[in-house]
Order: C-alpha cells, then sequence, then structure tokens
C-alpha cells in the first residue's frame, strides 16, 4: 500500500467519526444550522427587509420569509450584480454559478466562501465514506477524471462567472493534481466533440482508476473509447474501480453502462447543484443517499401533492415520514432563503436522514441532465405553429428516447395529436428543436455535442389522447395529459394511437 493510499485511509476515518456527530444527532445539527444562518444574515438588505432580528423560531420564519423560486430572488441578485454589497449574505459572492434559464433567462446563482467550502468538502467526503466502509483506496495512486465544464470563467458585474463543475474546477486539491486528467488546456476547449477526442488521446494509454460525470456524457466517452480501441472499458482500464455521477437518474443508463465497461463497477452516487450540495451516497450496502444536515444548508419540506395549495405546511426534518415525495425548500450560506429548489425527495431512512431524488415539484425531462421544464415545450409549440400557420395542434406530451433502435442517437419523442398537420413535418420538428436550443443551453449543449439528435416527431391519431384518458379512467375533470415526462410510461402507452 502507497503511503498516500494510507493517508487516504487514515483521513477517511477521521471524517466519518467526524460525521458521526451530526449523524447522531440530526436535529440539532439543523437546528444549529439555522440559527446560524439566521443570526448571521441579519443585517443583510434580505434580513432586515424579513425581521430576521425577531426570528427565534422555525414558525418565526415561515411566517416572516416565504417560499420563492429564483424569478422572486432575482430583485436581490440584481441588486448584488450592480455592486451593492450586504444583499442576500454578508459582504458579495465570490462566485456566480450559471445555471439554465427559467422565464427571464439564465439564473446567476450566488457562491459565498462558506458555500463553495461545503461543496468541496462534500464531494471529497463521499469519497472518504466509501474509502472507509469498502477498506479501499488503492485507486488514490491511479489517474481520476471529472468530465466537466470549462473552468475558464466570465464575469457577471465584477464576480468571476461559470458553470459549477468549472468553478469546482479550481478546488481540486494539490494532492490530486497529478492524478487529475484531463489537463487544463483540455478542459477549456468549448467544443465538446473536440474536447471528448482529446480527453481519448490523454486518457487511452493511462491507469484510469475513477471516472466521474454526468452518465449521458461519461457513455459517449466510453462508446469512442470502446471505439478506437476495440476493447471494453474494463479491459481497457484494468483497474478502474470507481464511477461517480449525478446530475439524472442513473438506472435507464445502468445496463448500457454495464455492457459497455464489461463488469460490475462500484458506483458513488451524488446530490450536487448550484445551489448547493445536499446528499450523497455513503454505503455501497444501502440504497440512498445521506442528507448532509451539518453543511450550511437549512432544510423545510412541503408534502409534493399539497406544494400549489394555498398555506401548504412547511415542516422540518423532525416531522418528515418514510416514502412521501416532499418538494425541498432550502436556505443556505450563499444567501439563498426558503428557496424552492424545484427537486422532490422522497425519505427511505430516517437513521440516519437518507433520500432519494423522487422527481421534480413540475414536470420535466432531465434524463441526460437538459432540465427542460413544461413552459420551454409550450413556447416551442408556440413558435412553431405561429410559423406554421395552416397547422392545428390538440394535444401533445414529449417523452426521452434514452435507447433508440439500430445504434442512433438518443432524442426527444415529441408525439403529436394534429388537427391539422403541417405542410412540412420536418420543417416543423426543425422550428420546435430550434426553439427548445435557444431557449435550454443544457438542451443547446447535449445537441451541439451529439448526445441528443434533432427531436423526432410521433403522430398520434386523432382522438389519441381522448381514447387513452379514456381508458384509465381519468378521461374530463382535472385530469390532464402530462405535457412532458421524464420517462416513457405514457409514451409507450399512446404506441396503440399512432397515426
Amino acid at each position: 500500500m502507497s503511503l498516500k493510499a494510507f493517508a487516504a485511509k487514515l483521513f477517511a476515518r477521521h471524517i466519518v467519526k467526524k460525521d458521526a456527530k451530526w449523524m447522531t444527532n440530526p436535529i440539532a445539527a439543523q437546528d444549529n444550522v439555522f440559527k446560524k444562518l439566521v443570526h448571521t444574515a441579519k443585517t443583510t438588505a434580505f434580513g432586515k427587509d424579513h425581521g430576521f432580528s425577531k426570528i427565534t423560531t422555525h414558525q418565526d420564519f415561515v411566517e416572516r420569509v416565504p417560499i420563492r423560486d429564483y424569478e422572486t430572488l432575482k430583485p436581490y441578485v440584481e441588486r448584488i450584480i450592480e455592486g451593492e454589497q450586504d444583499v442576500l449574505w454578508p459582504g458579495v459572492p465570490l462566485y456566480y454559478a450559471k445555471t439554465s434559464g427559467t422565464t427571464s433567462g439564465a439564473k446567476y446563482i450566488p457562491i459565498t466562501k462558506p458555500s463553495i467550502k461545503n461543496q468541496i468538502n462534500a464531494s471529497r467526503n463521499a469519497i472518504l465514506h466509501y474509502i472507509h466502509e469498502t477498506g479501499n483506496s488503492s485507486f488514490v495512486d491511479g489517474k481520476m477524471i471529472f468530465l466537466q465544464g470549462s473552468p475558464e470563467l466570465d464575469k457577471k458585474g465584477k464576480i468571476p462567472m461559470g458553470r459549477l463543475s468549472g468553478i469546482s474546477a479550481h478546488y481540486v486539491p494539490n494532492y490530486l493534481q497529478k492524478n487529475r486528467l484531463p489537463s487544463w488546456e483540455t478542459n477549456c476547449i468549448d467544443d465538446w466533440e473536440t474536447k471528448v477526442e482529446q480527453i481519448i488521446k490523454e486518457t487511452i494509454n493511462e491507469d484510469m482508476t475513477v471516472i466521474a460525470g454526468i452518465p449521458s456524457w461519461v457513455q459517449m466517452y466510453f462508446e469512442r473509447l470502446k471505439a478506437k480501441s476495440g476493447m471494453k472499458i474494463a479491459e481497457l482500464f484494468q483497474n478502474f474501480q470507481l464511477f461517480i455521477y449525478g446530475g439524472v437518474n442513473y438506472e435507464p443508463y445502468r445496463a448500457k453502462f454495464e455492457s459497455l465497461m464489461g463488469k460490475k463497477i462500484d458506483s458513488i452516487e451524488l446530490f450536487p447543484a448550484s445551489e448547493g450540495f445536499f446528499a450523497y451516497q455513503n454505503s455501497q450496502k444501502e440504497k440512498g443517499m445521506l442528507l448532509l444536515l451539518d453543511s450550511g444548508i437549512f432544510y423545510e419540506f412541503v408534502q409534493a401533492d399539497t406544494f400549489f395549495e394555498e398555506n401548504a405546511k412547511r415542516i422540518t426534518l423532525s416531522e418528515v415520514e418514510l416514502d412521501v415525495d416532499y418538494a425541498m425548500i432550502i436556505s443556505t450560506d450563499a444567501g439563498l432563503w426558503a428557496y424552492n429548489l424545484g427537486d422532490t425527495v422522497r425519505f427511505i431512512s430516517i437513521e440516519p436522514y437518507k433520500v432519494i431524488v423522487s422527481g421534480r415539484i413540475k414536470h420535466f425531462i432531465s434524463a441526460f441532465g437538459e432540465h427542460v421544464i413544461a413552459k420551454e415545450v409550450e413556447e416551442a409549440m408556440r413558435v412553431a405553429l405561429e410559423e406554421a400557420s395552416e397547422c392545428q395542434v390538440n394535444e401533445f406530451t414529449v417523452a426521452p428516447q434514452t435507447d433508440p433502435i439500430n445504434g442512433e442517437l438518443p432524442y426527444h419523442e415529441w408525439l403529436i395529436e394534429f388537427e391539422q398537420p403541417p405542410h412540412n413535418l420536418e420543417a416543423f420538428a426543425k422550428s420546435l428543436d430550434i426553439s427548445m436550443q435557444t431557449q435550454n443551453t443544457y438542451y443547446l449543449d447535449l445537441i451541439e455535442g451529439k448526445i441528443l439528435q434533432q427531436l423526432k416527431i410521433t403522430r398520434i391519431k386523432k382522438g389519441g389522447f381522448q381514447d387513452h384518458m379514456k381508458s384509465i379512467g381519468k378521461l374530463g375533470g382535472q385530469n390532464k395529459i402530462k405535457r412532458l415526462s421524464n420517462d416513457r410510461e405514457l409514451a409507450d402507452n399512446m404506441s396503440a394511437h399512432i397515426h
């Protein structure tokens, strides 16, 4: 065993012992985080506007700080961008994490000194928990690749701005720098296909032991490695031991990955976002991800099926129940307050508190990390119908096709029931796709990176959606066709109604 591998085991034992303190006292840990956040921010503009100096209990907080999304937080963010200090958090952010747009375009999520520290520590600790549980630390001597965005940062006002993965690249510890791939220069390449080819050149002859990234992007890397080498990944990288992923559900990819790899590889699931790092898989023996309760984030939960009701109840960790879907609301040391993350979680354990990500509070598609929302597909349809004025649409839904036939690239399938079809269906599909690319930068990246191909339209017979709803006993009333889904249940059920 190398000195580095031995040191990793010692450090892992220290971190796991440290984490055990808050894991065994979870409610107290959250109470401490809550009090510290409110106290620290009481003199900020937001804190003054919401009477933080008078908040002593969670109920006080609920009464003074309503749930908000980025749109309602945006006026405060704009004040920071304009140069004002002490707005959401003392001082100014270190960075903005730029994320995909909402109704007003891109979002600029503040990242502060304590919040980036918690992000980096969580990424590290996920691996250390794996080392402690399995006893395996030999992989630290091999090469590690993290498929991520460019570390080159722009500026918004006077503050550096980029994608979270690019910002995180600046915080790789020194002891990993010699092991880390790709090179800085390759990581800065904007064109994804060019970048992948260069990454392959830099890694194909290396002793790769850890590979990390969003599954859809890693799959492309694996497929090209296999095509170039003629070998499965585990044959090419004989010491490949650990796959780390997050961002999308891995299950649709699992069978494909195991086929590409040639054997089962240990994996660690992460639950990070620009707004914070919330959970990671801390055991290979148990399902779910450990919710991080001592990392500068205070959690509230709203039962998902009541979320859009007026005065829906906000509860703390002490009140959650197993196997219930909750919208997760966060307040953080980056100055997000009662912020609706948009994700829904389900607790599968409360000793310790472990979650799975069960979906989004609104319908969405993110099978490849694209974060497409209903507003975007509806706007794309509006634009396409405006261009094809002869066309009329009765109903439509959108679903991902993750495993198309004949080895072609995955795509979004639009199942559309036309009252009057367009003169040129191909042009109509192209119009939809261009509109989606314009609205959603993640979708654009996937198209340009040849992870996805242009969307495809499947025509549904007239009355097909109604017939389907009738067949499942949901015709009429408040029942609606899902505008989009992150799975193919509805799409596959519509196969009997294809034109």
